[in-house]
């Protein structure tokens, strides 16, 4: 029978590279998390479910916490990066507002499993949490404001509250849109929240232009 841990070779399963036996890892403890939570999970849990055993496991990761904060990392960095591309990858402003919505959305429809572990935690007043969350919530506001600022001409007090009410709708109503079975079509959502978020953002004149 072939182990989670690989293909099976002479009866043993075959020894992967380091790198990716920590991508099997990170993926088998998300599994584990999502299902059970945090404090329910056990070390043992994530290691059967990643078909090797405890030392091998711990030779990756010294502990659980370590281990869930590997997982919020790499999810933490994907999302900053979507809202990141969304900004420079067009200068139409009202697409920018269509690809941080998408961002969200897509990182919901794709990665539920990892939105729950970053918005959803059983974890979020543990300090280490809440600065990975708290680091999400701040780079895509801080790619936002940026282009606000660029845009209108507004100081960066009042971009960052203008950033940061686009991030929170973005978040708020995707999660809610997950929670909910994913009613409503996941385009129409998407525009839906961009045509709301357009309707404010969009009356700010560009900069140089009279307001």
């Amino acid at each position: 029978m072939t182990a989670a841990g690989g293909a099976q070779t002479a009866g043993r399963p075959t020894r992967l590279p380091r790198s990716a036996r920590r991508k099997q890892l990170l993926a088998a403890a998300q599994e584990v998390f999502v299902a059970q939570g945090y404090h329910a999970a056990a070390m043992d849990d994530i290691a059967e479910r990643a078909g090797v055993s405890k030392p091998v496991l711990y030779q990756h990761f010294p502990g659980k916490m370590e281990l869930y904060l590997a997982l919020l990392d790499t999810h933490c960095e994907a999302i900053v990066a979507k809202v990141r591309e969304a900004m420079a990858g067009t200068s139409d402003n009202k697409e920018r507002v269509k690809g941080a919505m998408r961002a969200y959305f897509d990182f919901v429809d794709h990665e539920s499993e990892a939105f729950r572990l970053v918005f959803e935690s059983d974890l979020r007043n543990d300090t280490a949490v809440r600065e990975r969350v708290d680091r999400v919530e701040q780079g895509c506001i801080s790619a936002i404001t940026d282009t606000i600022m660029s845009d209108t001409g507004v100081s960066r007090s009042r971009a960052e509250l203008l950033a940061s009410g686009l991030v929170g709708a973005a978040e708020t109503a995707a999660q809610f849109w997950l929670a909910s079975g994913r009613r409503v079509p996941k385009a129409e959502a998407e525009a839906l929240l961009a045509s709301l978020a357009w309707r404010g953002i969009g009356s700010f004149p560009l900069h140089g232009e009279p307001a």
